[in-house]
């Protein structure tokens, strides 16, 4: 385990930790809990499987949320609108008159405080978000502990407020286990038999529909390219069953080179976007690796624009109510046969 400074003012330096099991490495950062880098051994080399830059300070101005920790609530909310019994709050719009992933300055956007625990091999990052951040109300204490087993990521992230207030966690990893190029070769499997449609806005309309028949429907392990061949994009939030097995993943992806991803979440559901809106930009691990399509985000959260939405579940915790989400990525190599590629993962 290191933890270094990397600069930055007083007040908010920046901060890199790193975290190491065997040949596997993960680096992370005090801005915005960014998962910065994470390295498995693949074929005789050290492959990233998330996007990040080259650069820690390239964090500062990124406005893509790679790796971050979004909210107080991520994804869309509508008009900023959150009405708590009969007290109206205006949060702040950053995507036209759309409150996105927290705000102009989420959590994301936030340094955070760094605490090694090397016997657990993990990072424990704590913000105190105050009363009116963003536009939120009450003040809430967050922590993220961030461990580091095999070839496993656990991600613990926890919320607890002084009065009656939305929280919505999602960790915005972009996953490409080759380590670069179009993702449309991954194989995705997603448990999801339901997903909420938008309008134009990219806000849920409000209504729940089934995936059946639509290009959203993973229960059958299917490349990415094949559900999506003219190269549209995906940004759909999904909803996994009510009567599903903890102990069971909630998506798995495989890649050409033989690496599997498996997810477990304790979330409703998740956002699976292909980084359409991810603008072509230098500083990558690898050449050209930011750009459109280069990265899968599997973000598991409550449903988007929940704030406004009555048929969605609540988000609203209170000091007896606290926030909890459990995310476990695990990665492994597995043997490919040349005809079938990757087949069933």
């Amino acid at each position: 385990m290191q933890i270094r400074r990397i600069g930055g003012p007083d007040d908010a330096p920046l901060i890199e930790a790193e975290l190491q099991d065997g040949d596997v490495r993960l680096s992370l950062l005090n801005l915005g809990v960014v998962t910065r880098g994470w390295w498995v051994p693949c074929g005789g080399a050290s492959v990233p499987v998330i996007l990040g830059y080259a650069s820690p300070r390239a964090y500062l101005t990124d406005d893509c949320y790679l790796g971050a920790i979004v909210g107080r609530v991520a994804n869309r909310t509508s008009g900023g609108r959150l009405q708590i019994d009969d007290t109206s709050h205006q949060l702040s719009q950053n995507e036209g008159q759309t409150h996105v992933h927290g705000g102009l300055r989420g959590l994301s956007r936030r340094h955070w405080q760094v605490e090694g625990d090397s016997a657990a091999n993990a990072i424990r990052f704590t913000y105190r978000s105050p009363d009116g951040e963003e536009g939120y109300p009450g003040l809430v204490d967050f922590a993220v502990t961030v461990t580091l087993r095999g070839t496993c990521v656990r991600y613990d992230m926890a919320a607890t407020a002084d009065r009656l207030t939305p929280v919505n966690l999602a960790q915005h990893n972009y996953y490409n286990l080759m380590g670069g190029g179009e993702v449309w070769s991954h194989h995705l499997t997603c448990i999801a038999d339901r997903r909420t449609p938008v309008d134009g806005r990219g806000l849920p309309t409000g209504e729940i529909l089934p995936v059946d028949g639509s290009r959203y429907d993973f229960r059958d392990t299917t490349a990415l390219g094949a559900m999506d061949p003219t190269r549209e994009g995906m940004d759909v939030n999904v909803i996994f069953p009510e009567a599903r097995d903890p102990d069971a993943p909630v998506a798995q992806l495989g890649a050409p080179n033989g690496l599997r991803l498996k997810m477990w979440s304790d979330q409703p559901g998740a956002q699976l976007y292909t980084a359409k809106h991810l603008t072509a930009r230098a500083g990558g691990w690898t050449d050209k690796s930011l750009w459109p399509f280069h990265g899968l985000c599997i973000e598991p959260q409550a449903p988007p624009d929940a704030l406004n939405q009555p048929g969605f579940p609540s988000i609203l915790i209170d000091p007896d109510r606290p926030y909890r989400q459990c995310l476990r990525v695990d990665l492994s190599l597995i043997h490919i046969s040349e005809p079938t590629r990757l087949g069933m993962i």
